[in-house]
């Protein structure tokens, strides 16, 4: 079988991968992308609800978490937001903001994965599906690959290969695997922007309440973020976990405040003048679902919530509001790599240029996106590192 020949092959046809194949092939090289899936762009599609939270309005480095919180700021003012936007309307994608600045497709994520294709046609670029990497070797100043499709020889070889999360779409660890043959090393990987699991306790105390959406905010290791916290079968979800999950490590403690927008013991002292014979569970039952302000009270204040709130002494009212502005409890862990929307950790990006994404060890070696020690909060903020960060090494392959 004779070799397939480019001036550049990239491993993964996710979001970084087919981005860094447009850059290059915008520049008149040779492209192929290599992908093991059936299909590329399998987690754009699955991405923010199937609608592809492909951006946000506001980007800055303190969205990203790494080990070297500098290496992301290159790539990023490079290839802001607003390029990728024009990209959007260039392909008449109808889009909008959500909250917080998160960009949003009107449609179906597929348009998204429609765009990476038509850009890469028109750029000539060759995509393999189906296809497995066996080896990786350098020869001189190319690389050969092995695969189950046939040998490949390039010039310039990159890696966008993603992380461990959602391996049922496909996540494996060969890019880590190639960036260790190459003399790489390694940040610690773990699940990230992931639920957390529950005690067997916990989960009694909150049976029957799946489903139950709370606007809270969740704190954990000096971080704080204000969302909806979603109460599930097996512990708590919703944005402002999945957030504060990328902060949190096994063992740590976290602080829910249940009421973020409001002071609950100047409420209640209100309430013992207007409203003097209320019982607490039916004043609560205006902050939160009748049936969570039965369970709360149930829990917490037992011994006296169906007394007139007038009979409430004054450390009675202090005790609810210590409850329902600092609940703190440690999660048992997360749901892990099955529900994680990214992984944080990866190659150490000391050991790799933030200008054009080469390997300082290894000649004519790239890594892009998800496989790099950068990780974005929750957002859109993912998105935009692949497409920034495979741009910038298209452009300089």
């Amino acid at each position: 079988m004779a070799i397939s020949q480019a001036d550049v092959i990239i491993i993964g046809g996710g979001a970084a991968g087919l981005m860094c194949a447009i850059s290059a092939g915008s520049r008149g090289k040779k492209v192929i992308v290599l992908d093991h899936a059936k299909q590329v762009g399998s987690k754009i599609l699955m991405s923010g609800g199937g609608r592809c939270n492909f951006s946000n309005y506001e980007i800055e480095a303190s969205n990203y978490i790494s080990n070297n919180p500098h290496f992301c700021k290159s790539a990023l003012s490079r290839y802001t937001q607003w390029d990728f936007i024009s990209l959007v309307e260039k392909h008449q994608i109808a889009y909008h903001e959500k909250t917080l600045g998160q960009l949003f497709c009107d449609n179906k994520a597929k348009d998204i994965v429609a765009l990476l294709l038509d850009e890469c046609q028109q750029h000539r670029v060759t995509i393999e599906t189906k296809c497995d990497i066996k080896k990786t070797i350098k020869m001189g100043k190319h690389y050969k690959l092995q695969t189950s499709k046939g040998e490949y020889l390039c010039q310039a070889l990159v890696v966008a290969t993603g992380g461990l999360s959602i391996p049922t779409m496909g996540a494996t660890g060969l890019g880590y695997q190639i960036a260790e043959q190459f003399g790489h090393n390694l940040h610690p990987r773990l699940p990230a922007l992931v639920p957390f699991t529950l005690n067997p306790k916990m989960l009694k105390d909150f049976n029957g309440l799946s489903g139950t959406s709370i606007f809270a905010e969740v704190t954990c290791n000096q971080q704080s973020f204000k969302e909806n916290l979603l109460l599930t079968h097996r512990g708590i979800s919703g944005p402002v976990i999945l957030q504060i999950s990328s902060y949190w490590q096994a063992g740590d403690e976290i602080t829910i405040n249940l009421l973020p927008d409001n002071d609950i013991y100047n409420d209640l002292k209100q309430a013992q003048q207007h409203t003097p014979n209320s019982q607490l569970n039916t004043l609560l039952s205006e902050y939160f679902s009748k049936k969570l302000a039965t369970r709360l009270c149930e829990l917490w204040f037992n011994n006296f919530y169906k007394q007139a709130i007038a009979n409430l002494s004054d450390k009675q009212l202090q005790n609810i509001a210590k409850h329902l502005h600092h609940w703190c409890f440690k999660p048992a862990g997360t749901e892990g790599y099955r529900k994680a929307e990214v992984t944080l950790g990866g190659i150490n990006t000391d050991e790799i240029s933030s200008k054009t994404f080469e390997s300082k060890k290894t000649e004519g070696l790239y890594f892009i996106g998800e496989v790099l020690d950068v990780t974005g909060q929750l957002g859109g903020y993912n998105f935009q590192w692949a497409w920034a960060s495979g741009h910038a090494a298209g452009q300089s392959i």
